[in-house]
């Protein structure tokens, strides 16, 4: 049975329809990331969850409990938000335990979840402070500590990484999820960023339009996607696309299982980009538009009569942008699409 479950979830404001009937069961101790692009709904699905907007239509079960009308303070589910939501005038203990001395939890006990979540987080040294003596990356392993002291049924993420540099976002993530392994606690997770969603979850709910694209393991999403929009939003580059007419040499490739009107895509990792014009069986020429030089990766813009693809290798190129190459399509790794952008089987 699951442990948390969102049954024909809708809500509205006003003529405003949201979110418009999403299905998710999630077992216990799962970590789960909602993805999408902006205005997909997957904040609100969030609130919705966690109590803080009525639900319009469906029900909320938690534990084997409907929690749909139950107040939020009453859900036994512990938030973190994107703006840290701490108390300036309180000191870090303070902030971390003011839920328990709100719930009436005696000092001893008090103490004990504090200074245990204090030591998880590193912030044992930073008890005594207030919020503004401390980093970006220091006020949200408070925030997260103030969730876990209250030890909910189920932690809620709201994009807890999105205020945070580029480096930091990356150590406060591996930190997450070493807290998850640890706690082994239920966690719902929402971000926009799909390099989290890769790498925190085990299993990615795609929103779009407040409706649920698909639910699956991260790699998952990125070799079986059930559509044109969830192949080029999980991937980075995105998925490159192509119009069956488009490439003609390309679509040869596909055993004439691709329509006419469909489309071909194929990861950046799927092309093979080599000096000079001469391309192998099958394969087209082109033009180099642009090189990014990562180190580790390098990504090749190149342009096919008016078609722009992108090639991803793990060597560093002597190519220059304007020079002409041959590019190459592996075939065991192309994803097949109908006109209306759903997933071809194979």
């Amino acid at each position: 049975m699951a442990y948390l479950e969102l049954k024909s979830i809708k809500k509205s404001f006003g003529d405003a329809h949201i979110i418009k009937g999403v299905d998710l069961e999630i077992a216990k101790g799962e970590f789960i990331v909602f993805v999408g692009p902006s205005g997909c709904g997957k904040s609100t699905l969030l609130r919705l969850i966690a109590g803080l907007e009525p639900i319009t239509i469906g029900n909320l079960m938690l534990d084997g409990k409907d929690i749909t009308y139950t107040a939020s303070g009453k859900r036994d589910l512990a938030m973190v938000f994107q703006s840290y939501a701490l108390y300036p005038h309180m000191s870090v203990y303070d902030n971390m335990s003011f839920a328990l001395k709100l719930a009436g939890v005696s000092k001893a006990e008090i103490k004990t979840k504090v200074e245990h979540a204090a030591n998880t987080l590193n912030l044992t040294q930073y008890l005594d402070r207030t919020p503004k003596d401390l980093s970006g990356g220091q006020r949200q392993r408070v925030a997260i500590g103030r969730a876990i002291v209250r030890a909910p049924k189920v932690f809620l993420f709201d994009e807890p990484l999105s205020n945070l540099d580029a480096a930091l976002r990356g150590n406060t993530r591996v930190e997450i999820h070493k807290l998850h392994v640890a706690l082994g606690a239920t966690t719902i997770y929402v971000t926009h960023d799909q390099v989290e969603a890769m790498t925190l979850a085990d299993r990615v709910v795609v929103l779009r339009d407040g409706l649920i694209e698909q639910v699956g393991s991260p790699l998952d999403l990125y070799d079986r996607p059930a559509n044109q929009f969830v192949a080029q939003f999980i991937g980075m580059p995105s998925m490159n696309m192509v119009g069956a007419a488009a490439i003609p040499s390309f679509s040869s490739q596909t055993g004439g299982r691709l329509p006419q009107d469909g489309f071909l895509g194929v990861r950046p990792e799927g092309l093979r980009v080599h000096p000079g014009r001469g391309a192998a069986p099958g394969g087209v020429a082109g033009r180099v538009d642009l090189i990014e030089a990562l180190g580790a990766d390098t990504l090749i813009h190149v342009d096919v009569d008016g078609v722009p693809l992108i090639a991803r290798q793990n060597e560093r190129t002597p190519l220059r942008v304007g020079d002409e190459v041959g590019i190459e399509l592996d075939p065991s790794v192309l994803h097949l699409f109908n006109k209306e952008g759903r997933t071809i089987a194979a």
